[in-house]
């Protein structure tokens, strides 16, 4: 797949190890140049991931214009997936954790609550906020979005023998 047709060109990599697979890098495509640039924080990342009409050109990262070598090459050096435009921010006191499958076949989100506990559904969402928020609207269960990215099947690693015996 040609990376630079990805909506927004927006897309999270994740460096391949086997101990680790919570997603931890993320990169953007510049809509002019078409070169990647690295986005140093998933809160950085989100505020751009969640513009729904502005699409991202490298002067919006701070000291950074297409005239500067390209931060990230899409290749199959590291496993990449491709965001959707439009989601949710993380809301505040909340994180957001994107983890791989083992056999890199789906991307789970979960969120995590002030107090540590981990989110895997609307419903636990929910009854988390219920039980914690005295001032509760279910109106911000839409801040809360388990829409995961899509793992470009070309950059995962091929299996070795041992792992398919």
């Amino acid at each position: 797949m040609d990376a630079s047709s990805s909506a927004n060109s927006t897309s999270l990599t994740r460096k391949v190890r086997t101990s680790e697979r919570e997603i931890g890098m993320f990169a953007v495509q510049c809509e002019e140049c078409h070169k990647w640039r690295q986005i140093e924080t998933q809160e950085a990342y989100e505020q751009i991931r969640r513009r729904l009409k502005e699409l991202f050109v490298c002067k919006q990262k701070e000291g950074t214009t297409c005239e500067d070598a390209g931060d990230l090459v899409y290749d199959s050096s590291r496993v990449w997936a491709v965001d959707k435009r439009g989601l949710p921010e993380t809301p505040r006191g909340f994180k957001r954790i994107l983890v791989t499958r083992k056999d890199y076949s789906k991307v789970d989100a979960y969120y995590v609550t002030p107090t540590g506990k981990k989110l895997k559904m609307f419903s636990e969402v929910e009854d988390f906020l219920k039980a914690n928020d005295p001032d509760y609207d279910s109106r911000r269960l839409w801040n809360f979005c388990f829409t995961v990215p899509k793992i470009m099947e070309k950059t995962v690693p091929k299996p070795t023998k041992s792992e398919n015996a």
